[in-house]
């Protein structure tokens, strides 16, 4: 098995080193990872700038390939140069170091390197590790991360989803369970903090506060780990509202047209 390992965090990050190397006991692995922290670009991808590629060694070993550009980034150029001559079984994006739930999920540069997996044909897992907390510990998550993935080379993954993962911080006999869930209804209550740099000019610092509408219910991602359990939603990159399609016909907006034609 060959599993391509990415993130958003950087390739120098603890939750990228746990996952490899806990992977590295099951699979042949290739780490190819933003060079740098990326959190919360989404699925920007670089098309105005060309992209570089540097070997990156850890504890004096070659590690992986940094890219200088966002996780979808990597992942592309990773499947469509680096290795396009290599079959790759699995992408595992990951381990992220924060909570990648509910709202979160279109934001996170963790979720969009699997997205850009799953659009490449190539079954994806992202997998966080819901804490912010300094220094966290990543082996509970790196070993339960190296089971999925053994599950899905064995059963596969429906046609265009991923898997999004997300990991309580707490210790492994904390752990409830495991449980497949939606994507909750939350949302950021934000704002900007103004502030004065040593020149005394403005600065705006994004801050805010995360709300959680489905307290209790551990159907929903976020609740289900708040409550300790994994949690394991099948995500696809489909944004199409459904529903909404035939309530928007009736409503006439096909017509715009012919009401212009009046005006």
């Amino acid at each position: 098995m060959h599993i391509l390992v990415s993130n958003d965090d950087g390739i120098n990050s603890e939750g990228i080193y746990a996952l490899a190397m806990e992977l590295r006991k099951i699979a042949d692995v290739t780490v190819v990872a933003p060079e740098k922290q990326m959190s919360a670009v989404g699925h920007a991808i670089t098309v105005q700038y060309p992209l570089r590629v540097n070997p990156f060694y850890k504890n004096g070993e070659l590690f992986g390939y940094a890219v200088d550009g966002t996780p979808a980034d990597a992942v592309k150029l990773a499947v469509k140069a680096l290795l396009k001559d290599k079959k790759i079984d699995l992408l595992i994006s990951g381990i992220n170091h924060g909570t990648n739930t509910s709202i979160n999920i279109i934001y996170s540069g963790t979720v969009s390197a699997a997205t850009e997996g799953t659009i490449l044909g190539i079954p994806s897992i992202a997998i966080s590790l819901a804490t912010y907390a300094p220094n966290p510990d990543f082996s509970f998550a790196a070993k339960f991360a190296v089971k999925l993935a053994e599950f899905v080379f064995k059963n596969g993954l429906p046609k265009g989803t991923l898997l999004n993962v997300n990991v309580p911080p707490v210790s492994e006999n904390e752990i409830k369970g495991v449980l497949v869930t939606r994507q909750g209804s939350a949302f950021w209550d934000d704002w900007f903090e103004i502030r004065k740099d040593p020149n005394g000019r403005d600065y705006y610092w994004l801050a805010g506060r995360f709300i959680n509408y489905e307290q209790g219910d551990l159907s929903a991602d976020h609740t289900a780990v708040q409550n300790n359990y994994i949690s394991i939603t099948p995500i696809h990159f489909d944004l199409t509202n459904y529903k909404a399609i035939d309530e928007l016909k009736k409503s006439g907006l096909e017509n715009l047209l012919k009401s212009l034609d009046k005006d």
